[in-house]
């Protein structure tokens, strides 16, 4: 920190300086005039030229594991797809590295953002671009990246590119340039959570007390791969993944799927794990009108205008259960994953729309068919009773000795 109270720290300025020049230097300079510490990146993927870029493109390309020649291929499609795993081990060997600030199109986004993505949490990370107005999910993914919307195409300096990329650089320098409040010291603890098992996650917190700081994911795709990015980043030290829903999304086809490698931050990191069913009774699609026809003969509960739901059957529910299994073998960690035999959600209960004992016991079943021993338990009560949540805290307790 300097005389003045202003931390220092390094922001990196990123965009093809062969047609993005003009609009990278503005944007270094207005953030340099705000006291910022920033780096000019150049990702071009034309042959290599002296741009004017603090970092040039071929110092960048020489981070791809194929040397520069992978990157400058002369087909723009490859080029682009090179040119961001080069930027991504670039930037991660760059110690001082606090922010970075890319600006695109299409192009350059697809650059930029990957590397962004592999950044720790937390890291400021801000993109102007083109295509911010649209679907963003395959850009950011389970990262903390703002994205800007241009506006105007990032091709040239007028009033409106002048106020859209003055606010980015000033994002920039303010948050290089002003401390964030010290974290939390307490363990962090990560907790997945949907609407059917809110009862439980209440319960669950309740007993932790105040001993722990708890991060809980809404189990909606994003949710999963938010949190085992931060566990993989070190940020959280232990696991209750009371929700696995985002299994079935990805099993049968619904629109809220963490994607293949769930679970698979708590094998890499060996971290303590709790895990259990919770809303595997149910896959997640839109609007009842956007529900695939091929599913048209099956059960649904319509949770809102915008959210329908549909009860898994028997062997969809068999498939989970073996998916999560071979998932809990890889784990070197400590783990338990308990079951919940009175029921895995709100709407699978006794009376309650999607109540499917067999349903719940293929799950069940095949869990503790395939999983190695010692890690699935049986706990005779709903997810949402309050011994469940007592049998969670224990398990919890147990993983972490």
């Amino acid at each position: 920190m300097g005389n003045d109270g202003v931390v220092a720290r390094t922001g990196y300025v990123v965009g093809t300086f062969d047609t993005k020049g003009a609009e990278v230097r503005h944007v270094a300079d207005l953030a340099r005039s705000a006291g910022a510490d920033v780096v000019t990146v150049d990702v071009s993927t034309s042959e290599p030229d002296e741009r004017g870029a603090d970092v040039g493109a071929a110092e960048v390309a020489a981070h791809h594991p194929g040397g520069a020649g992978a990157v400058f291929t002369g087909d723009r499609g490859s080029a682009v797809g090179a040119m961001a795993v080069a930027l991504e081990r670039f930037l991660l060997t760059r110690p001082d590295v606090r922010g970075v600030l890319g600006l695109g199109g299409s192009g350059g986004t697809a650059i930029v953002t990957p590397a962004m993505r592999a950044l720790p949490v937390g890291l400021v990370k801000i993109m102007v671009s083109t295509v911010a107005s649209g679907d963003v999910a395959p850009y950011v993914g389970a990262s903390d990246i703002a994205m800007l919307h241009s506006v105007t195409d990032v091709a040239g300096l007028n009033r409106i590119s002048r106020q859209v990329l003055g606010n980015a650089a000033h994002m920039l320098a303010g948050a290089l340039t002003h401390a964030v409040p010290a974290a939390d010291d307490r363990p962090a603890v990560g907790v997945t959570m949907f609407g059917v098992t809110t009862a439980c996650v209440t319960a669950v917190l309740e007993r932790l007390g105040d001993g722990v700081d708890p991060l809980v994911f809404h189990a909606t795709g994003t949710g999963g791969r938010s949190m085992e990015k931060l566990v993989d980043d070190g940020l959280i030290g232990s696991v209750l993944d009371l929700t696995t829903t985002e299994v079935a999304d990805l099993l049968v086809g619904g629109v809220m799927a963490a994607g293949q490698d769930r679970l698979g931050a708590i094998a890499r990191t060996g971290v303590p794990y709790v895990g259990s069913c919770g809303a595997l009774d149910m896959v997640n699609f839109g609007a009842r009108d956007t529900v695939p026809a091929a599913f048209a003969d099956r059960l649904f509960y319509e949770h809102n205008a915008q959210v329908t739901l549909m009860r898994t059957t028997v062997e969809e529910n068999a498939a989970a259960g073996r998916f999560l299994a071979a998932k809990l073998n890889a784990c070197t960690g400590p783990v338990r994953f308990l079951l919940p035999v009175g029921g895995v959600s709100a709407l699978d209960a006794p009376g309650q729309p999607f109540h499917d004992p067999d349903a719940d016991e293929a799950l069940f079943a095949a869990l503790e068919q395939d999983t190695r021993p010692g890690v699935v338990v049986r706990v005779p009560h709903h997810v949402n009773d309050p011994e469940f949540a007592d049998a969670v805290v224990a398990a919890w307790r147990e993983v972490l000795t």
